[in-house]
């Protein structure tokens, strides 16, 4: 008979720390629960996408540092100004976001194929002027093509930094490859499809970039939040290490700078934090 196992101080700890995670990406108010790992996804268990996006911390950095990123382009950040919340609804833009990468990369083909058909419905509204007068659609293909490949380049990097410095190169070329699927359901065309497209791409597509005064205002707020709340020191060493990631053209055009030595304190709290939350995840479903 096997002998019964009593929960310790470290299950305790596990516990505690796993529930708090789930409570960030999950609305229980709307009935939300954690996206269970389909043998039907899009994508097959153990590959790269997969990998790199159950890497909880990385992902949270890498999304601070796709967002940033995004600001740049003068239509997806007048798109976010015009049609979202996200000042007064920090968390909930995190959680929305967070839930779509967990139903196109965990969940069953067919829910996936759904999610992605309602945020296709979505884009189709986000629509207006930029302030020298011209359209705007998010339904633009380049448009899309930018978010993705600001969030792919992202995700990957912070993954390379926080989760496993030692990804193979075919794997990374295989993370966009992937992450070309749903890029392409979304509408995005170019769709870069290795590390080394993705790298042409973004130096291709810098013309359209600009480093308006609206996006260092977002830039600060996604970094600092916004200047009458209590800072949140979590976030802010996030952000940190987000800001440390960005490449130097996007950090001269956002007027930030590079943190230096300043940083080391957040690079290690942040190393310190993912490798906390893969230690509480271990084991779970």
């Amino acid at each position: 008979m096997a002998a019964l196992k009593i929960p310790g101080p470290a299950d305790t700890v596990k516990h505690l720390l796993v529930r708090q995670v789930r409570a960030i990406f999950n609305d229980s108010s709307k009935g939300e629960a954690p996206v269970v790992p389909s043998p039907h996804a899009l994508f097959e268990p153990d590959s790269p996408i997969r990998m790199v996006h159950a890497d909880v911390v990385a992902m949270m950095v890498g999304g601070m540092r796709a967002l940033l990123l995004q600001m740049l382009h003068p239509a997806a950040l007048q798109g976010v100004l015009d049609h979202s919340d996200f000042r007064e609804d920090v968390a909930g833009r995190l959680r929305r976001t967070a839930r779509f990468i967990a139903v196109t990369t965990y969940g069953h083909r067919d829910e996936a194929a759904r999610t992605i058909a309602a945020v296709n419905a979505i884009h189709r509204r986000v629509t207006g002027t930029l302030p020298d007068g011209r359209p705007y659609s998010a339904t633009e293909p380049s448009v899309l093509a930018w978010v993705h490949m600001a969030e792919a380049t992202s995700f990957l990097d912070a993954y390379l930094a926080y989760g496993n410095p030692a990804m193979p190169a075919e794997a990374q070329d295989r993370y966009f490859e992937q992450a070309a699927v749903v890029a392409e359901m979304l509408g995005a065309a170019p769709i870069p499809r290795s590390r080394a497209e993705a790298a042409d791409l973004m130096e291709q597509m810098r013309g359209e970039l600009r480093g308006s005064a609206a996006a260092r205002e977002v830039a600060s707020f996604v970094l600092e939040g916004a200047p009458e709340q209590q800072p949140n020191r979590v976030a802010r060493t996030l952000g940190k290490a987000a800001l440390d990631l960005l490449p130097p053209f996007a950090r001269t055009m956002l007027g930030l700078r590079r943190p230096g030595r300043i940083v080391l304190p957040a690079l290690v709290g942040t190393r310190a934090m993912a490798g906390a939350v893969r230690w509480a995840f271990a084991g779970t479903r």
